[in-house]
């Protein structure tokens, strides 16, 4: 259970790995804690000038460990929200490199990063409805902002499966490239940002924010409330059951 996040530090740049590869980086509770623990750590600390989150060049993230949520009760605090509650307060540049499966929340945490590369083998999957439950991580706002309301609802409610291409031409992410290419664009895109003046990245990227910074923690709250909600359905609950 150990190193399933891996951090490291390098010329102003923080690179987290998640590393749970034999689950498809399935984010469980204690990989929620340490990816809160890693980036309130870049947040605290003025050497860090960038985040790159990052899986391998196969794998980037399959979403929720979905075991979690079967253990979870409606009053619980999920560490997931936790995560997202940090991530979308988070005022440093973030660049991700995905590959492979990015589904649920390995999906709409791109919608928080500033820069995404990603691999021609990458399936992106917001298979929220399909589960029973409701998008999460700001989504809900930042996805329709970002392409559409007819095209969110297609990606969010119907959980049509897209690829790298077709991310590329919604706009969510900056580039696509080959899968062994993937880790060494993206950290350069990071080294990039972090080599540039600081305060002034940081203030062009918080007034580039301000307009969906200002409703965030409400849509955040909404969000976090009906998830919880329907996570505890028998409808939902069933169908978790079923992948077990």
């Amino acid at each position: 259970m150990d190193n399933l996040i891996i951090t490291q530090e390098n010329n102003h740049v923080l690179t987290i790995t998640l590393n749970r590869i034999n689950k498809k980086n399935a984010l469980n509770k204690s990989m929620y804690l340490d990816l809160c623990s890693a980036f309130k750590d870049a947040s605290e600390n003025s050497n860090i000038h960038c985040v790159l989150i990052q899986g391998d060049e196969n794998c980037f993230c399959a979403g929720n460990d979905l075991a979690d949520f079967l253990q979870s009760t409606q009053s619980d605090d999920l560490a997931a929200f936790d995560f997202v509650q940090v991530l979308t307060s988070f005022e440093k540049p973030i660049v991700a490199a995905v590959a492979g499966p990015a589904v649920g929340i390995g999906t709409t945490m791109l919608l928080h990063c500033d820069m995404v590369v990603a691999a021609t083998n990458s399936k992106f999957k917001l298979p929220f409805t399909q589960l029973g439950i409701s998008p999460e991580a700001g989504s809900s706002l930042l996805l329709p902002l970002r392409i559409g309301h007819a095209k969110a609802f297609e990606l969010l409610v119907l959980g049509k499966l897209f690829t790298a291409e077709q991310a590329l031409e919604y706009g969510l992410i900056n580039q696509v490239c080959l899968p062994e290419e993937l880790l060494a664009i993206a950290a350069d895109i990071a080294d990039t940002i972090a080599k540039l003046p600081h305060d002034s990245v940081m203030t062009s990227r918080k007034l580039m924010k301000q307009s969906t910074q200002a409703v965030m923690p409400q849509v955040i709250a909404n969000e976090a409330h009906e998830f919880k909600r329907l996570v505890q359905t028998d409808e939902c609950k069933n169908i978790l059951a079923k992948f077990f």
